[in-house]
């Protein structure tokens, strides 16, 4: 892993010892594209906690989009796309390199793998990642309606039911700077088909128990196991969107020793 820090896009949180020594991750905090830091749970105590499992970590501090509707993207995919490519540069041959994000992070890291294997241009050239990390991921402007199972629980707790479709599309409007009907692949990438992911690395998607987003990454886990990509995609239990923002939650744990002992095994 690189030494020092990229023009203050990025913190490093070097690794202990332990099972994962020889990897290093990428990561993208959530916040729907317009909030969220290096010093939120999700960025800060997931990324120590990685590390305490033995892998160096990159957390990315992209750009969100502005209160004046600019910095609309690609420029946070662009930003993880500039991390990624020094964070390559500056790696061991032997290095394995992941790379992950949670929730609108999981978007803006999707869509920059997706950006990698040529869907769109790319900051500079970098390798594919060894395996991708997606986190509770919003990766659908239209989502499918929710099976009844879900669309129960999210009735039964109002305060987890905070994502219809009227909120994900405004959500992405904001993050596009114009019409979510008008997103490209690689800002929702769970428009891809099986020959768009081509080529996408193994990758592991935990989705929130009772949280509308899991809808689009089941249906991007699906895409990617037509497509003969190696995936795991699990449900955390008990759980509502953002449970790795909650470190005090045991949810937080389970999911960093799923996502951890995964990394171990590729």
């Amino acid at each position: 892993m690189p030494r020092t820090e990229l023009d203050g896009l990025v913190r490093l949180y070097p690794a202990s010892d332990g099972p994962l020594r020889g990897s290093t991750l990428l990561w993208a905090h959530g916040g729907g594209f317009v909030h969220g830091g290096l010093d939120m749970p999700e960025a800060d105590a997931v990324s120590r906690a990685v590390a305490a499992h033995g892998a160096a970590v990159v957390s990315v501090d992209y750009a969100l989009v502005g209160e004046d509707g600019s910095r609309t993207f690609p420029a946070g995919s662009d930003d993880v796309l500039t991390a990624w490519s020094w964070l390559a540069d500056g790696a061991d041959s032997a290095e394995r390199l992941f790379i992950g994000g949670a929730s609108a992070g999981a978007n803006i890291v999707a869509g920059a793998v997706l950006r990698m294997l040529g869907h769109a241009p790319a900051t500079a050239s970098a390798p594919i990642p060894t395996g991708v990390i997606l986190a509770y991921p919003t990766l659908l402007a239209a989502q499918p309606a929710p099976p009844a199972g879900l669309r129960a629980a999210l009735d039964a707790n109002p305060a987890a039911d905070v994502f219809g479709p009227s909120a994900v599309r405004a959500m992405y409007e904001t993050y596009l700077g114009g019409r979510a009907d008008d997103a490209p692949l690689t800002a929702a990438p769970g428009l891809a088909t099986p020959s768009d992911v081509a080529g996408f690395p193994a990758t592991i998607i935990v989705n929130s128990e009772v949280d509308e987003l899991r809808v689009s990454g089941e249906v991007f886990a699906a895409t990617l196991t037509d497509a003969g990509i190696a995936t795991d995609v699990s449900l955390e239990p008990d759980t509502t969107h953002g449970h790795l923002n909650r470190p005090e939650e045991p949810a937080f744990g389970r999911t960093i020793a799923r996502v951890t002992e995964w990394m171990a095994r590729h």
